[in-house]
């Protein structure tokens, strides 16, 4: 489990593919501070440390993640917002987020607000659905508040502090993001569902 908050931001030292998977090498100071089996969350995908350095870190990348998110498409010297599993007795400082990417979302538009950022973000087919205003939505791996709707778009306003801090700062129109909308909003479309149909 995360929180959405970007501890680091992390360098793709390499991004080996092959026809079984990836294999990710990345440098960051948590690095240090990871075991191997330790789950950290890359561009917001939850992937496990497979090798541990002081200073770098390597995870495996299966498949469908491949093909779900942006991380196939990661070169050596990307940048990746980085974050550890949330600990027992750690604060919840942005909102629960399971590292478990929903889809692709496009950035539509990037406009300036004041001393802020809003980006306007085109979710992949079907996602809209779980978008609420004022609710919470994870743009790689960003904990962000839903400022606005639209049909098919969500539109996200970005401080300072997350533009200095996070990938997000660097993004433009056309450039796709991972997405993950509230585990919360899921579990209760899936539980009118059964109510709908009759199940218990």
């Amino acid at each position: 489990m995360f929180t959405g908050i970007v501890t680091e931001l992390g360098t793709v030292e390499s991004a080996e593919r092959a026809e079984a998977g990836a294999r990710l090498r990345i440098r960051a100071e948590l690095a240090g501070r990871l075991s191997e089996g330790d789950s950290v969350a890359v561009e917001g995908a939850c992937l496990t440390a497979a090798a541990v350095e002081p200073d770098a870190f390597e995870a495996d990348v299966m498949n469908q993640t491949l093909g779900l998110t942006t991380l196939g498409r990661l070169a050596a010297g990307d940048r990746v917002n980085l974050e550890p599993a949330l600990r027992a007795g750690q604060p919840l400082g942005g909102h629960l987020v399971q590292g478990h990417v929903d889809g692709l979302g496009e950035v539509t538009s990037v406009t300036e607000d004041g001393i802020a950022k809003r980006l306007r973000v085109r979710l992949a087919d079907g996602l809209d659905r779980y978008a609420v205003e004022h609710g919470s939505v994870t743009l790689s791996g960003v904990s962000l508040t839903v400022a606005g709707l639209a049909a098919g778009e969500i539109e996200v306003s970005l401080v300072p502090e997350t533009l200095a801090r996070t990938t997000l700062g660097r993004v433009g129109e056309g450039d796709l993001l991972n997405v993950e909308l509230d585990l919360v909003a899921r579990y209760v479309e899936r539980l009118l569902r059964f109510r709908e149909e009759g199940s218990s």
